[in-house]
Formats: C-alpha cells, sequence, structure tokens
C-alpha cells in the first residue's frame, strides 16, 4: 500500500500527461471528442490530487472550523475512501462524527492559541536535527506549526510545550543585632504535562546540590576528553544549521527537485513542505552563499556567523567586501561572533556618501553639466552649467534662466577646452537676451532650447545674433 505522499506524486505525474496530451491536440477539430474525455479525466485527476494535498495537513485531535462557520469541531479519525479521497471525521459538540471534506474545513488557530501563545517555550522532539534544544514562540502558523524567535519554523508534530517551573529556596538566621540572609533561585526547564516525574529524572543533569543553613554550593561533573570533542562538534552542528538550510533549500532550487509535487513553483514547495515565506528562502540562500564566501579566508580566529541574520546585510556586497565587512565587524565586538546591529551599522557608514569640499571639485568659471537633480530642479537635468561661487559643500552656478546652489555630485566636468571657451560667452548673451524684457514666447523656448547644448552650431549661432538684431541688443 502505497503512502499519501507517493499518491500525491503519482497523480501529479499523471495530471501533468494529460496537460502534454491536451496540448497536443490543441486546434485539431477532428479530435474534439478526446480533447473533451481528456478534459474531463484531468478534472477528476486534479480533483483527486488537490483532495489529498489539503487532507494531509490535518491531524488527529486538530481544532476546526468548516468555511463561514464559527462552530468548533475535533478531528476524531482520517480516512481515505475506496475511491481514494480523503475524508476528515470531525465530532461537533463533543458527540456528532461527520466526514467532511477536507476543503471545506479549516484549522482553528484561535483554539490552536490555547495550546501553544507567543512567548511561550517549546522544546523539539526526537528526530529531528534540533531535537532537546528550547526556543522561544514568536508567530503561530497554520496547521499548529510556530516560527520561534531564532527565525524557525516547526510543525505541530515537531515541538512540544515546555513548562517553566521556579523553586526558590530562602533562609533567615539572626543572630544578635546581625542578620544574615541566604537565598537560591532555581529555573528548571521541563517536559510538557504528560510526561512523568520519573523521566524528568533521568534527564536532570549530574549535579550534587549541597544545601545548609550558611552556603548552597552546586557542583557540576566535569566533562570527560570525549564529551568535551563531542559538544564541540554539535556546537559546530548548531552555528551552521542556517548554512545547512540555505545550502539544501538553493541545491533543491537549482537542481528543481522540487518538480514532482509543485512544478515550476520553487516558493510553493517551501511555503508548503517548511512553511517559508519567499523573503525568509531568499535570506537563508543568500546567508549561505556569504558563509561559503567567508570560509574561502582566513579571518582572525576563524571567527564565523552563526545565523543568517548576522550577514543579511552584506549579502548583496561582492565577495571581497563581505569579507571586508564581516572582519572589520568582528574586531570592533572583541574578536566574537558580532551581532546583527553591529555589521548593519558597518554597512549603513558605507553607504553614507562622504561631503566632498566644493573647493577640491572645481574654481569658479569652470563648466559642467547638470545631473542628478530632484524636485523643482529636476527640468535642468542635462543642462550646461558655470559655477560663479564656491562654498563649502555647495556650488553656486549659472544656468540659461537663473542660478542654482548645487552639490558637486550634481555636476559633471566639461573637459573640451573649446567648449569651455564658448559658454560663458554664450551665457552672458542668453541673459543680456532675457533681462530685455521684450522676448516672445517663442523666444524664451529657443533660450531654453540652447541652454541645453554645450556648444552652437552654425544655424543655432545664426538664430541667436537674429534674436540680438531683433530686440536691438548690444
Amino acid at each position: 500500500m502505497i503512502s499519501v505522499t507517493e499518491e500525491i506524486s503519482l497523480l501529479t505525474k499523471q495530471e501533468n500527461r494529460l496537460h502534454n496530451s491536451l496540448d497536443n491536440l490543441r486546434g485539431q477539430r477532428s479530435k474534439v471528442k478526446e480533447h473533451r474525455q481528456l478534459e474531463k479525466d484531468l478534472a477528476v485527476v486534479l480533483g483527486k490530487r488537490q483532495n489529498l494535498q489539503a487532507w494531509a495537513v490535518f491531524e488527529i485531535g486538530m481544532p476546526v472550523h468548516r468555511l463561514n462557520s464559527n462552530r468548533l469541531g475535533i478531528v476524531k479519525e482520517l480516512k481515505i475512501t475506496p475511491g481514494g479521497m480523503g475524508e476528515v471525521w470531525v465530532s461537533w459538540d463533543g458527540e456528532l462524527q461527520i466526514p467532511e471534506q477536507p476543503n471545506l474545513l479549516q484549522i482553528d488557530g484561535a483554539a490552536m492559541a490555547k495550546i501553544i501563545a507567543v512567548g511561550d517555550r517549546i522544546k523539539i522532539r526526537d528526530g529531528h536535527e534540533e531535537a532537546g534544544k528550547i526556543f522561544t514562540v514568536e508567530r503561530l502558523l497554520a496547521r499548529g506549526a510556530v516560527e520561534t524567535t531564532d527565525e524557525m519554523v516547526f510543525e505541530r508534530q515537531e515541538w512540544q510545550k515546555v513548562e517553566e517551573v521556579f523553586q526558590e529556596l530562602t533562609q533567615t538566621e539572626s543572630k544578635g543585632d546581625e542578620e544574615l540572609t541566604h537565598s537560591a533561585s532555581f529555573t528548571q526547564e521541563t517536559q510538557m504535562i504528560t510526561q512523568s516525574t520519573e523521566e524528568l529524572k533521568e534527564k536532570a543533569p549530574k549535579a550534587i546540590v549541597t544545601v545548609d543553613t550558611t552556603v548552597i554550593s552546586i557542583q557540576i561533573e566535569e566533562l570527560t576528553e570525549d564529551e568535551e570533542k563531542e559538544r564541540h562538534r554539535l556546537e559546530l552542528k548548531v552555528e551552521r544549521a542556517f548554512y545547512e538550510s540555505g545550502s539544501a533549500l538553493r541545491e533543491i532550487r537549482d537542481r528543481r527537485l522540487y518538480r514532482v509535487t509543485h512544478p515550476a513553483d520553487f516558493i510553493g514547495y517551501c511555503r508548503d513542505r517548511f512553511g517559508k515565506t519567499k523573503q525568509a528562502v531568499n535570506y537563508l540562500i543568500a546567508a549561505a552563499e556569504v558563509f561559503e564566501n567567508l570560509l574561502t579566508t582566513t579571518i582572525s580566529c576563524r571567527v564565523l556567523p552563526t545565523s543568517e541574520t548576522q550577514v543579511r546585510d552584506i549579502a548583496g556586497f561582492p565577495p571581497q567586501k563581505q569579507i571586508e565587512i564581516w572582519s572589520e565587524a568582528i574586531e570592533s565586538y572583541g574578536g566574537k561572533v558580532a551581532p546583527r546591529r553591529v555589521v548593519k551599522g558597518i554597512v549603513e557608514r558605507l553607504k553614507e556618501k562622504p561631503l566632498v569640499k566644493a573647493s577640491e571639485f572645481c574654481t569658479i568659471g569652470d563648466a559642467f553639466i547638470l545631473t542628478r537633480l530632484e524636485g523643482a530642479e529636476r527640468k535642468y537635468n542635462g543642462c550646461w552649467a558655470i559655477a560663479f561661487e564656491v562654498r563649502d559643500f555647495t556650488i553656486a552656478v549659472d544656468v540659461y534662466d537663473g542660478e542654482l546652489a548645487v552639490k558637486p555630485e550634481n555636476l559633471n566636468p566639461i573637459d573640451l577646452p573649446d567648449v569651455r571657451r564658448q559658454l560663458p560667452e554664450t551665457l552672458k548673451r542668453i541673459k543680456r537676451l532675457r533681462e530685455s524684457g521684450l522676448l516672445s514666447r517663442c523666444a524664451y523656448t529657443i533660450l531654453e532650447s540652447i541652454g541645453r547644448q554645450i556648444y552652437l552650431d552654425d544655424f543655432e549661432e545664426k538664430l541667436l545674433a537674429f534674436m540680438e538684431t531683433e530686440y536691438k541688443i548690444h
């Protein structure tokens, strides 16, 4: 008997074959009947696949409600009909059990929130690569999955809730005018309520606790050399977990290993299989590439990132720049793994454009092309201008119809000697015409056009001379 996952895979392959057959018959009038039959077969296969995919997300004991209904039920049984369709048997009001179509049911997030809430702690079950680790819930996801503060997603069957028990021992002894108070507080992570006390005792750390009226001391058993090596090996796995995830996702993407269940939809596959968004997937893949790049260089103490967020802000830089930024980050953080805020601060500082002293950029009389102006001054982009005043960090320039104060970054120098000699004279002629107050609307348009030409051809020279003669400008 094949599994549901295998059945979905077979149906997907059958669906693809039917699509290909339909494409081959498209436009052939002589095979209309065959075309219709294929469409019917495709509808059956498609409906069955969608039914099984919807059915596979439910678990016994899961709180659900019908779409557009507030009535709460509990999943009691999951069945496959003789025809291969999935049925979800739901108990409504704790008594009546009714077979429901899975696509008409929705997992009740509010009821799930009663089981686990944001801020609760969870422990990962055996069988998962993160088994035994404790995480804090940051977001509740569909089907009982949770996202942790470490940006990891765990399915419902992978985690169990941890309850925190606080014990406080306080003993006070008074003698004469002196009072001495000894107190100790212990915090212990426990298993779910269903776990027995005996199991907790078996998993408790090997420690001897001695309490008397004056001293509370804890003596921890030392690790053996083999245990020390094993701990180091496991710590490396923890530190590189994000790299392993990103590398695996990249390989699945590049080799299109998702195509059986999600043809041409890698993000849909990641969402359905791992509960990861497009952004989360892209972050992990980019972080894995940064990690691989950092492995190729000798960084002091071989300090490497331990989470995706630490390198998120340097992923867009060239490989050598990534190495430089990460090296600076760990150096500024005392040779330790730098948190994201440190790395981000370095990145933001690099992106800031240094102020350029105007006196180091140009002198009075230099000619430029204006560029990257914004707002009301955008209309001058592409026009030529001549510097007439150099200030601390800005430059005052003359344009064909006035003056502007711009930054060095808004000026592209004109290096043609003939043009640099001609433009100041052209500017004077344009200004005299404009200041006459006699120009027609057409004349202003002509002067604006000349203000965009870095040199005048014969016709433009004649046109400017004609306007000077017509308006008696000498």
